[in-house]
C-alpha cells in the first residue's frame, strides 16, 4: 500500500533565554501549545535539534490531515487518472492466480520439467492446462508470466481487489461468477459427469436415477456440488470437499460411492487412479441439467478490466475446440500421477 503525505509547508519558532537556558517552541498555527526545554551548555545545540526534528514529526497530526491521503492497491495499481480500470500489465508482467492443486487443469511439482513455471514464493513450480494456456497468452503478448498459488475460495475475491491480474484455475462462467468478475473465453468446454470405483454397484450406473440411494461429493463452491448433485434423487450427499485432490481421495478411500465432477478433472483421475471410471451421462435424457456457463470455462478478471479481457481473447479466438482438447490431453498425458 502506498501513503502519501502532504508537503510540509508549516514552520515553527524557536527561542532560547541564554540567561535561563531555556528554549522555547512555537508550534505553527493548528497545534496548540509551547515546549519548553531545560539543558547544559554543552548539549544545548544538540538537543535543539533533537526537539526540532521531533516537532517536524508532530506536525503530520497537528492540521495537516486533511491533506492526506491513503491509496489502497486497487486505488493504487487498477485505477487510472479518469477512473477507469488499468490493464494491470502495464509492466509486462501476467500475475495469475490458481491452486495449483486441480489436476489437470494445474498442479504443483518438484521441478520445472515439461515446461513447468516458478510458483511465486515458493520452491515448486506449477504446470498443467491452465500454465500451457497462460504462456501461449504471454507469448502472444509479450508478456512475462507469474503464477501466484492461491485456495478456490480466494481466487475471485483477489482478482476483485487486485492482488493479481487474472484467475485461470477452471472456473466455470456461471451468471453469479459473472457478477462479481468478468470472463475472457471460454478456453475449455467441460461436460459434467461423475466418477466411481470400477468395482462399485453404481459402476453400471446408465443414468442419475441409477445414483440413488449412494453417497457422494464434489469439491466446495462449484457447480458439482451446488448445482449438481442435488439434482440426483435420493443421493446421500456428504459434506464438499475442499480441494479437487480431497474429492478424489474420498472416493478412492471408500468414503463416498462417487463423485461429481467436469470430464477433464474425471480424465485425469482415471489417468491416476486406474480403479475408477467415469459415469458419462451425455445424450441421456436422465443426465445433468445445466447451462453453457456452467460447462463453459473461463478467465476472469476485474470487473471493468476490458483491456485485458481483450488481449487474452485476441487469442482464444483463434483456437478452436480442437485446439483446447489437445491441449488439455497434452497435460493430462504429462499430469503427475499423485496428482
Amino acid at each position: 500500500m502506498a501513503v502519501r503525505t502532504a508537503p510540509l509547508r508549516a514552520a515553527f519558532r524557536i527561542s532560547m533565554d541564554r540567561l535561563t537556558k531555556r528554549s522555547s517552541f512555537f508550534p505553527p498555527a493548528g497545534c496548540a501549545g509551547e515546549v519548553q526545554v531545560w539543558k547544559g551548555e554543552r548539549n544545548e545545540e544538540v538537543l535543539t535539534l533533537l526537539m526540532a526534528l521531533s516537532m517536524c514529526l508532530s506536525l503530520a497530526a497537528c492540521g495537516g490531515s486533511s491533506e492526506e491521503t491513503a491509496e489502497t492497491p486497487a486505488d493504487s495499481e487498477t485505477a487510472g487518472e479518469d477512473g477507469a480500470v488499468s490493464s494491470g500489465v502495464e509492466d509486462g508482467v501476467l500475475t495469475i492466480a490458481m491452486e495449483c492443486a486441480y489436476a489437470p487443469y494445474n498442479w504443483s511439482q518438484s521441478d520445472d520439467s515439461n515446461g513447468a513455471v516458478p510458483i511465486k514464493d515458493s520452491t515448486e513450480y506449477a504446470n498443467g492446462y491452465d500454465v500451457m494456456m497462460a504462456k501461449k497468452i504471454c507469448e502472444a503478448n509479450g508478456w512475462e508470466l507469474e503464477v501466484v498459488r492461491t485456495d478456490w475460495d480466494s481466487l475471485v475475491p483477489g482478482v476483485q481487489t487486485g492482488i493479481y491480474d487474472a484467475v485461470i484455475a477452471g472456473q466455470s462462467m456461471t451468471a453469479e461468477r459473472m457478477e462479481q468478475v468478468d470472463f475472457a473465453g471460454p478456453y475449455y468446454y467441460a461436460s459434467i459427469v461423475c466418477v466411481t470405483k470400477a468395482d462399485s454397484p453404481y459402476a453400471n450406473a446408465a443414468g442419475l436415477s441409477d445414483l440413488s440411494g449412494g453417497t457422494c461429493t464434489a469439491q466446495i463452491a462449484t457447480i458439482w456440488y451446488d448445482t449438481c448433485l442435488p439434482q440426483i434423487e435420493g443421493a446421500q450427499v456428504q459434506t464438499a470437499a475442499e480441494t479437487a485432490p480431497a474429492m478424489l481421495m474420498a472416493l478412492e478411500t471408500g468414503t463416498v460411492d462417487f463423485i461429481c465432477t467436469d470430464m477433464p478433472t474425471a480424465m485425469g483421475a482415471v489417468s491416476a487412479y486406474p480403479d475408477m471410471k467415469i459415469l458419462d451421462f451425455s445424450g441421456s435424457d436422465d443426465n445433468f441439467q445445466v447451462d453453457e456457463g456452467d460447462i463453459n470455462i473461463g478467465i476472469s478478471v476485474m470487473k471493468g478490466n476490458t483491456e485485458l479481457k481483450d488481449a487474452i481473447d485476441s487469442v482464444l479466438s483463434t483456437m478452436t475446440a480442437d485446439d483446447f482438447n489437445a491441449m488439455m490431453d497434452e497435460a493430462i498425458a504429462i499430469q503427475p500421477l499423485n496428482q
